[in-house]
């Protein structure tokens, strides 16, 4: 069974920057995909980035690229996004995903979620 534990969430001024961490465990994750999404009070999930686990190959929200940064260490099995230059728009709940094969970019491309951890950026 699949099992995803966010965390490195918290409260930030606007500028500071984040870094949150996805824990895999379960199984060997050489052919998933991982995703970071966000989502924010009344709106629905968002793409932020994916990482390849294999290959390290990432794709980004466009409006993200450039501020946002994700990587994964194999060894611990352990995702990372690195926020930096944070807005207060970027407040969310952020949720760690995984998806065997081909990266995705919807939700519902993703079969497993962590329970989210909370990034608020004050102003």
């Amino acid at each position: 069974q699949v099992q995803l534990v966010e965390s490195g969430g918290g409260l930030v001024q606007t500028g500071g920057s984040l870094r949150l961490s996805c824990a895999a465990s379960g199984r060997t994750f050489d052919y998933y995909v991982m995703g970071w999404f966000r989502q924010a009070p009344g709106k629905e999930r968002e793409f932020v980035a994916t990482i390849n686990w294999s290959d390290g190959s990432t794709y980004y929200a466009d409006s993200l690229k450039g501020r946002f940064i994700i990587s994964r260490d194999n060894a611990k099995n352990t995702v990372y996004l690195q926020m930096n230059s944070l807005k207060p728009e970027d407040t969310a709940v952020y949720y760690c995903a995984a998806v065997y094969g081909r990266p995705g970019f919807l939700p519902r491309d993703y079969g497993y979620w962590g329970q989210g951890t909370q990034v608020t950026v004050s102003s």
